[in-house]
This record gives structure tokens, sequence and C-alpha cells, in this order.
């Protein structure tokens, strides 16, 4: 096992035999090496990247493959064209609308949760979970991918209890920290072959058994392991937390692509995991074009007569050597003629810079990009920006419409569970209503234009609430009272 894979945390199997003596069915088992797979990917790191060769000697040596992390490039992308900090959730209550955003602009969740998602979209998982500080009183969210993530209890409408494993520290001590955010706690798991251990039978979270007054919220379980396995309970520690919330208080993020490695899984699936072989073709043309720049730096070829020469220590005259000692310096030996000779080998970058970018446009193609957007640019000779081809590629806006509408409903989820606690620490606010993400697509769409379009339909077809419900995420009473401020006497004529 190599250094970088001895500092990944994984977990550990205490933890899993654990959660097995509870009665639960762990789908992570059939998806850890998958994962593990998907992992090493976005790291660049494994047997492709890191082998062994052998010469015509017979002598093995150690060979690095490089590479321009494809993998992880096409994550970063997603997340990048997906998730940003002008992302808005919007709320039909305007007041949870502004608590919402100050929260996440006070937590900086957005960038935080921008990285959940292009691990999600990675390793084919991710979430987000409520961490409560009952004596502060707050609530935050933590942030999870797929190697601490283990659903309980799914069926084919999703995720509804779920174990997040980590490492914490407490007083210089690592401990493995499980916290289980189960529907109504342990109490409610009846023996192990109760069906909500697995896939089958699962009740749905939205809505509690009014019959069971707070048996059906969500209760979150925290467990801690020292490094031999033995459960312990340090200070302050809260080994059960009755959030009061009938919505869950984690949220899963997956991409928008089936899993076709487990079936009825209930984790998702990396969005290049049938792009493995175009990952290596790129990396592969790549290595290739440094190589080729490499080998063909120009050879310098000296006669014996121009190498000064010292005595050794065993009275033997040796030549002194000099330069760089980067194999661009040759001794001719026993040689007078010529005494200064130089060879430069012909560069083939272009046809390996062509191969490079055919490897380029099918990763692209397999990852849902399109075909042109990642490719080179003539003029600057990498790859293209977002915007310079998202005008003409629609299967990229397909599957951004398609990644959105996933992505929407794990942010609703999170922040009706973040709303509900919020008031049980004393915050006043009314009831979200319908809670809706705002997108940012301006990577990809010219916002400012489409704004000066809706504003030319303002006062004719478009009323000015109407302007500001779309654009700043307003409910309508708002929006309207907002537009009257504005110089637009009930919202009806133009914004000023």
């Amino acid at each position: 096992m190599s250094s970088i894979e001895e500092q990944e945390y994984w977990v550990p199997e205490h933890v899993l035999e654990y959660l097995r003596s509870l009665g639960f069915v762990l789908p992570i088992e059939a998806m850890e090496g998958y994962i593990r797979t998907w992992h090493a990917w976005m790291s660049a790191t494994g047997d492709f990247y890191d082998y062994r060769d052998t010469d015509g000697f017979g002598r093995i040596y150690e060979v690095h493959r490089r590479s321009i992390h494809p993998a992880m490039r096409v994550c970063q992308e997603w997340g990048s064209l997906l998730l940003n900090d002008k992302t808005q959730v919007v709320c039909e209550g305007q007041a949870c609308t502004e608590w919402l955003s100050e929260f996440f602009t006070k937590t900086g969740f957005m960038p935080q949760a921008q990285n959940t998602v292009v691990r999600a979209f990675g390793m084919g998982t991710g979430a987000w979970a409520l961490w409560v500080d009952a004596d502060a009183r707050k609530v935050r969210i933590r942030h999870y991918d797929a190697r601490m993530v283990i659903p309980l209890t799914w069926d084919e409408e999703g995720v509804s209890e779920c174990a997040f494993v980590t490492r914490a520290f407490y007083r210089g001590k690592a401990f493995d920290q499980l916290q289980m955010h189960l529907r109504g706690g342990l109490g409610m798991k009846a023996s192990p072959s109760t069906p909500s251990h697995g896939n089958a039978g699962s009740a749905s979270p939205s809505e509690p058994s009014p019959s069971h007054g707070n048996a059906g919220t969500y209760r979150i379980i925290t467990v801690l392991f020292d490094e031999d396995g033995n459960i312990v309970e340090p200070v302050g520690v809260c080994a059960e937390y009755d959030t009061g919330s009938a919505f869950p208080t984690f949220s899963i993020v997956k991409p928008a692509v089936d899993n076709t490695r487990v079936d009825m899984s209930p984790y998702g699936q990396s969005v290049f995991a049938d792009a493995v072989d175009a990952i290596q073709a790129v990396d592969v043309a790549f290595d290739a074009l440094i190589n080729e720049v490499d080998v063909s730096k120009m050879r310098i070829f000296l006669s014996d007569v121009l190498f000064d020469k010292e005595t050794s220590g065993t009275g033997k005259k040796v030549t002194i050597p000099f330069g760089k000692n980067d194999c661009t310096v040759f001794r001719k030996v026993m040689s007078t003629e010529d005494m200064i000779q130089d060879f430069a080998p012909a560069l083939r970058t272009s046809s390996q810079s062509e191969a490079f970018r055919i490897a380029l446009q099918m990763l692209g193609d397999l990852c849902g990009f399109g075909i042109s957007y990642f490719d080179l640019d003539e003029s600057r000779g990498y790859v293209k920006t977002a915007t310079e081809v998202s005008s003409d590629n629609s299967a990229l806006m397909r599957n951004i419409a398609r990644h959105e509408h996933a992505l929407e409903v794990s942010l609703a989820n999170i922040s009706h569970a973040v709303l509900h606690c919020a008031r049980t620490f004393g915050e006043s606010l009314p009831d979200e209503g319908n809670v809706a993400v705002t997108f940012d697509d301006s990577i990809i769409t010219d916002t400012a234009a489409e704004k000066r379009l809706a504003m030319e339909e303002v006062g004719v077809t478009l009323h000015p609430y109407e302007y500001r419900m779309r654009f700043y995420g307003e409910d309508e009473a708002t929006a309207r009272r907002r537009a009257e401020g504005l110089g637009a006497p009930g919202g009806s004529d133009k914004i000023a």
C-alpha cells in the first residue's frame, strides 16, 4: 500500500461490524471496490500511473506516467457549472429565504457544497448532514463523500436513514465517529430482520406518523470508537439527540447517472465511470507529447580533446565531467575530427497534439459535456472555456438541466431540515412552504442579456414584481412591495 493510500480515510472494519451487530444491511460492501477505483482515478494514482517495466537486459525499473488529472478535471467542471456562491435557495416565505442566505454566507456553505458536488460526481455519492450543538443552540451542515456515507434505509424513492463515519479528535486523540440519522432512533428497530434495515419495505420520510408522537422524528445517534475499536464516551458528546424534525436531517447528493454497477444500490455512479478508457487515452497522449519534447532535446557530441582530465586516487587519468547532467552532452571516444557536433531530432508534436485533442473530445462527450467542450483552442493551444462552447452545445445544456434537477432536491431537503432546527433554537421563522433553487447559469448563458430582454418586456407582458421574482428570488408580496418602492405603484408600471 502506498503512502498516499495509507493517508486516505475509509470506514474501518470495527465500525462496519458494529452496524452489522445492529442488524443493518450495508450497501457499501458491494460498492466500496468501485468507489476506491473512482477515487484512484480522481487522484491519478494506481498501476496505470506508477508501474514497473523491464529493459532489454532484464532490469526492472519504475515508471511514472504524467497526468493532467482528467478525471478530477471532469468533476471540477461539473462542480463549477452547477453550483457557486450565486446559487440561491428560495422559499415561499421571504423571511426564510433571507435567513437561509445569511446562514449559507456565514457558514461558508456554498464553497464547501461545491467541493461536495465535485467529489459526489467523482465517486458517485456525497451527502450533507446536520450537526447540532445543543448547548450552544446552533446548527451546522457537515459535508461527506462516498467513502464516509453508509445508507441504512432506502427504497426507490431515495435514502430515508443514513450513517456517516469520519475521523474526530478529542484532546489530541483520534477517534472514529459514527453518526446515525434514524427516524425514531434505534428504539424503533424491532429485530435484525426489520424491513427498514434494508431497501425492502422502508417507510417514506416525508410524513411522520401522528400516532407515535416524537417516534417519527429524526434522531442523531453518535458513537465514538478508539483506535482499537472499543466504544468510548467522551464528556460533552450527546449519545442521542432528538431533532424533532419530520424531514430527513441529511441529504444525499448524486449525479443524474444511473448506477449500472450494482442493481438497486442507494449509491450513485461516477460521472466518468463509463469514460475510463478515454481518461487513459488523454493521459497516454499527454505523456507521449511531453516525452516527445523531452527526448527530442538537442544533443552535443564533444571530442575527447575538449575534456580535461585529472588523476584519480589510483593514479589513473579520468575525465572531469562538466555541464548539465541531463544527457545532453556526450563524449566521442578517441575522436579528433568534428570536435563539436550537434544533433536535434525532428519533433512530431503536431500529430501527437491531434491525438491529444481527439482524446479530450471523447472524454468530454462520454462525461456529458458534448464533443466540443474539452477542445484545444488553436490560438492559445489549450482547452477552451465553457462559454466558448456552450452556445451550440445542446448535449451540455440537456445534461446540466438533468443534474440541476437532482441537485435542487438535495439542496431543498437540507434547507428544510436546517430551518426546522433553527426554529427549535428560537429563530422566529414562518413556515418556509415550497423550497426551490435558482441556479446561476451565467457561466453557460448570457444572464445580463437575458435580464435586458426581460426588462424590455416590463410593462408590456411582464409586471415589475414578476421581474424581481424571476431574477432576485423574492416571493410575490416582497417583490410587489419593493417594486412600489422603486416607483412602480402596485407593481404595474416600469421599474425605475
